[in-house]
């Protein structure tokens, strides 16, 4: 079988997370206060000290995040380790249920999927493979843009990386989040306005972002289940089918 560029279009999705870089800091430390009393920034840095801090997360996303190949909808649950399970979504264009334990990945893409991300070759694959996942590793050129949508690291040093002192946030009312209470930060990037929502109780974990961009583009990230441990569950053999295989 021809091989074929099979991708979930990973670095997309971290490029538009990335856009968050308002927890991003000078690196000061402040006490234990009452995080309502503190200022925006003070606020930020907490919530960038918090993530920094974090072991594991679930991430879900829906929207226009305004980046050509950029998931509509992101379920995905990842950790320090670079595992992660949960499944990304690309409206019309298809989704796939993605498991990565070490350097192994299992995908298991829909029909919709098969036919736009493996022209001339999706039905006939997606004939072979049937129900089953497919197996690979990370050092497969087509599979490795998923070592780094699953390492909890590459998320926030992409998220936190660069100081952004020169964007001024806004400080809001408190408002409920996923029943968590929250502080919105608000500022303005790259023509774009971003809203980042930091919970008020126990670690300042960052809980929500919003992203509205030009028009009606408009995305929401939620975070959740810090520091629970991904699911270690894996397909067994007779349920995968490996890469190479397939790819003949």
């Amino acid at each position: 079988m021809t091989r074929h560029r099979h991708s979930t279009r990973g670095p997309a999705i971290l490029t538009a997370l990335a856009m968050a870089a308002l927890a991003a800091g000078g690196g000061t430390a402040y006490a234990d206060d009452d995080i309502e009393t503190l200022t925006a920034r003070q606020i930020s840095e907490k919530a960038r000290e918090a993530l920094l801090g974090a072991t594991s997360v679930h991430i879900t996303s829906k929207g226009d995040l305004g980046r050509p190949g950029a998931p509509d909808e992101l379920d995905l649950t990842l950790d320090r380790a670079g595992n992660c399970a949960g499944s990304v979504s690309m409206g019309e264009s298809g989704s796939v249920e993605v498991i990565k334990r070490g350097t192994t990945v299992w995908l298991k893409p829909d029909a919709a999927f098969w036919k736009n991300h493996v022209p001339g070759a999706g039905e006939a694959a997606e004939a072979i493979v049937g129900d089953r996942y497919v197996r690979g590793s990370t050092q497969d050129s087509m599979l490795k843009g998923m070592a780094e949508v699953c390492d909890l690291d590459t998320f926030v040093n992409r998220l936190t990386g660069a100081p952004e002192s020169d964007v001024v946030l806004t400080k809001g009312k408190k408002t409920e989040i996923n029943d968590v209470d929250a502080i919105p930060l608000t500022g303005e990037r790259s023509g774009r306005t971003i809203t980042l929502y930091v919970a008020t109780e126990g670690k300042p974990y960052p809980v929500r972002l919003v992203v509205k961009g030009a028009g009606a583009a408009e995305a929401t990230v939620d975070f959740s289940a810090y520091d629970t441990p991904v699911p270690a569950g894996t397909p067994p053999a007779d349920e995968s089918i490996d890469l190479s295989t397939l790819m003949g």
